[in-house]
């Protein structure tokens, strides 16, 4: 029956992309709406059509809309749909339904990097906050060629040794990002406090400006390599006979999800979980393949961080709560779910 099921469903992945677009498209028109500042169905129509064809919108309404709720919600879309991409793309890689960018310890190796520019940055002249986004890239790129290189073995990945690596690579990071904010000033140990938690409330068109072209640069490239992804998942053997050069390929996705990650890190702080969910959630609902799984996974990345920043809004109102809260609520039991499935077939 379960295997009648996933048939249906992968004949059926076009219904899901539109269900999945449908959803998106309310949930960007109710992020754009609703505020502090008060609820307009009419905002969206307001942003895209002259002056004249909206009427009783004040200026200041407008203002707010176009440079506070804009900004967050492409924010949210650019980081949710990243970091499903990426965290598709390192359990394709691992061949393993735990591998994320979060838990192999990249987001923190990216954290690290960037509160170091944040806790620097008012000591040290040549450092400034134009840096955060670069630095989060090189710190996601060190940690991910790190945890390859501890957890490969004759071409293999051991999923054991890997999560491990990453359990003690985050233990460190937590390390560091404590002993960066001992020495930090109150200016800067609030903001390290809050950006450590997540949140999209920093949103702006100037700071997007840095970490942006990172995450496009990262999801389009892999979405162009998904098929050659999707042959890796066969076996490295099956790849190479398919004409896949494993091993540029490795190394092309390690740096694409380090380059994204880090983009994610520089803008919206440390989310964790939405590249551990949003795959295995797209797996369960059209199959492994990541020609339509990959699709599907960015679409539902951006979903789900919408509603969570809406959650996060709305809980604690007119005040908000950080995004990675709501992330870690609700992956938290979704991990351990996925373990006790892990462990049943291993068994099985």
């Amino acid at each position: 029956m379960s295997q009648t099921f996933a048939i249906l469903t992968a004949r059926h992945h076009t219904v899901w992309l539109w269900l999945c677009s449908a959803t998106l498209i309310a949930l960007a028109w109710l992020s754009l709406s609703s505020g502090p500042v008060g609820w307009d169905w009419r905002i969206p129509l307001a942003i895209f059509l002259p002056d004249s064809a909206i009427q009783g919108i004040s200026e200041l309404h407008m203002t707010v809309v176009t440079q506070i709720r804009l900004p967050r919600l492409l924010l949210a879309l650019l980081v949710g749909c990243v970091l499903a991409c990426s965290g598709a793309a390192s359990q394709a890689l691992c061949r393993n339904p735990l591998a994320d960018p979060s838990l192999m310890g990249v987001t923190g190796g990216a954290a690290v990097a960037a509160i170091a520019v944040i806790a620097l940055s008012p000591k040290v002249a040549f450092i400034n906050e134009t840096m955060v986004a670069p630095a989060a890239f090189l710190g996601a790129l060190a940690i991910t060629s790190l945890l390859y290189r501890i957890a490969s073995h004759n071409g293999q990945i051991q999923i054991t040794v890997l999560l491990l690596a990453g359990v003690a690579i985050n233990a460190v990071a937590m390390a560091l990002i404590g002993l960066f904010s001992f020495f930090a000033d109150d200016t800067s140990l609030r903001l390290m406090t809050y950006w450590q938690m997540g949140a999209l409330a920093g949103a702006s068109w100037s700071a997007m400006q840095y970490g942006a072209p990172l995450i496009l640069i990262c999801v389009v490239m892999l979405f162009m390599r998904r098929e050659q992804i999707n042959a890796l998942m066969l076996g490295e053997r099956d790849a190479r006979h398919l004409g896949v050069n494993v091993r540029r390929l490795k190394n092309e996705v390690i740096f694409l999800v380090a380059l994204g990650v880090g983009g994610a890190v520089a803008m919206s702080g440390m989310i964790g979980f939405i590249g551990l969910l949003v795959p295995h959630l797209a797996r369960l609902l059209v199959g492994p393949d990541l020609r339509r799984m990959l699709p599907l996974s960015m679409l539902l990345g951006c979903v789900v961080l919408l509603i969570a920043d809406w959650l996060a809004r709305l809980v604690v109102a007119p005040s908000e709560l950080p995004i990675g809260v709501i992330t870690a609520l609700f992956g938290s039991p979704f991990f351990v779910y996925l373990l006790i499935q892990q462990k049943r077939g291993s068994h099985a």
